[in-house]
């Protein structure tokens, strides 16, 4: 039986998402918070403002009613702004059914309550849809997965029986899933990530070389790691794919959208500048402060994010940053 999936957010990966599913042969409706989005991909096939060279799938419709987006639907695919998922589920919560496998694409840690988004769904969600929650992450640029070069990444999911039918509904020929079972691992990976990257950018911006980024990204997976240790989260993790595989991706590759906000900020433009000419949503810059204040209240040692933190809210000059991260007391390597 044909599959009948909702992809919850229209930006560029819940687009590549649900033409990937359409073209499985998967009955998929896309839904965009945008007004006008929806009628023109259903009149010219295309997503003009997130995915222009993307032909659609003709398996794959488009709305922007939430309600009909949601009905009789047997999964539901969260790729909205990690801080706008607890509205959006919200809102949906009075049609939506106990049965139904809810998937999170998204990549964040919600300002304010300092929530990982496994954690603002459980809290909205009856317990008896706790083992119906997946979540998927790794190393994959839409650009990329929608050009069919093969991909890698991870579902995970308290139930290993929900893991694996995630799994097979979004293989393909090109677009491997494995599954694991270590939810905040994974999901604080996906996060933090977008705040190292970051990092990386403004290292770059500054005119540094690869030393400096690699240095970048080792340090990084260890402040990672440290904080996914406390959360719960196993070390193990933090060494596959929505760890050390989506990190080396988000702060090398030139799609990354987090590693060029730093390479601006390095350069000297003001973020208010920066993010005021992007279309699309730099995950990291809200992340950095939820991060930054997380590994606070857990007492757990993070100076890549912390000096990230004081460029992007404080205005720190970022070329002191790096200079302070530098002149740290000397210690042993270690996580």
């Amino acid at each position: 039986m044909e599959k009948k999936i909702a992809v919850i957010g229209a930006g560029s990966w819940g687009t590549t998402l649900a033409n990937l599913l359409a073209n499985k042969g998967c009955q998929v409706t896309l839904w965009c918070y945008e007004k006008d989005l929806a009628p023109r991909i259903e009149k010219n096939r295309i997503n003009d403002l997130y995915l222009p060279e993307v032909n659609l799938s003709e398996n794959l419709r488009a709305t922007n009613d939430l309600k009909s987006a949601i009905a009789d639907k047997q999964l539901l695919l969260f790729v909205t702004p990690s801080q706008s998922t607890r509205h959006v589920l919200q809102e949906m919560l009075p049609n939506l059914k106990p049965e139904t496998i809810i998937v999170s694409a998204s990549k964040g840690i919600e300002n304010d309550s300092l929530m990982l988004l496994s954690q603002v769904f459980e809290d909205l969600l009856p317990e008896k849809m706790h083992s119906q929650l997946g979540f998927l992450s790794g190393p994959s640029f839409a650009n990329e997965v929608s050009s069919g070069m093969p991909t890698a990444v991870v579902a995970a999911s308290r139930d290993a029986a929900v893991a694996t039918e995630i799994q097979k509904i979004f293989s393909t020929e090109v677009f491997r899933v494995y599954t694991h079972n270590d939810i905040i691992g994974v999901e604080l990976g996906g996060a933090m990530k977008n705040v190292i990257a970051l990092a990386a950018g403004v290292a770059d911006g500054l005119g540094f070389g690869h030393n400096t980024r690699a240095a970048l990204i080792t340090r990084g997976l260890a402040e990672m790691t440290r904080l996914g240790i406390k959360l719960g989260g196993t070390a193990e993790t933090f060494a596959g794919l929505a760890g050390m595989g989506d990190l080396v991706l988000t702060c090398t590759g030139d799609l990354s959208r987090n590693r060029s906000v730093g390479i601006e900020l390095g350069k000297g433009r003001k973020l208010d500048e920066i993010l005021g000419g992007m279309q699309m949503i730099a995950e990291g810059v809200k992340t950095t402060l939820s991060a930054y204040q997380l590994a606070d209240r857990l007492g757990v040692d993070v100076p890549i994010i912390e000096q990230m933190y004081l460029i992007l809210y404080q205005n720190k000059d970022p070329r002191k940053a790096v200079s302070d991260l530098m002149l740290r007391d000397l210690k042993p390597e270690g996580i």
